[in-house]
């Protein structure tokens, strides 16, 4: 692997986690139970209950790979899950089946790394997921 692939497998990672916050989590109201599920999942380290609110055909997306495969996302992203310690969940819009979220989080050495998400919600599963960051954040495995 190179040092560039490996960069961009782990900027991928870090940015599908940042929007984690462990037990310490909450929730506003609206949030749809898809998407808490999501950010549960990551923070509870719990690949079988991300896995399971996953609809089939599901995608992840960020500016550096478009539309990963589950699969994909469990061999580059998920290892990600185990640098997150928390995140806050800043703001949260719905809007029919869409909801987008901006966060930040934290992960275990105290760096924080900040994204705008967007979740496509399709019959009560996430179908697809985008993920959004900004130049000089850092993310979980930046080494930042």
């Amino acid at each position: 692997m190179t040092p560039f692939t490996r960069f961009r497998s782990t900027l991928l990672i870090g940015i599908v986690l940042s929007c984690q916050t462990a037990s310490a989590q909450t929730f506003p109201a609206s949030t749809p139970a898809p998407v808490r599920g999501w950010y549960s999942a990551w923070l509870n380290k719990d690949w079988n209950s991300l896995r399971q609110i996953l609809a089939e055909g599901f995608t992840f997306s960020s500016p550096l790979d478009d539309h990963l495969s589950v699969m994909t996302v469990k061999d580059r992203c998920w290892p990600n899950a185990y640098n997150i310690k928390r995140v806050e969940i800043e703001k949260l819009i719905v809007d029919g089946s869409n909801a987008f979220v901006i966060s930040t989080g934290w992960t275990n050495n105290g760096k924080s790394f900040r994204n705008c998400d967007y979740f496509k919600l399709k019959e009560g599963k996430i179908i697809a997921y985008e993920c959004f960051f900004g130049p000089g954040i850092s993310f979980p495995n930046s080494g930042k």
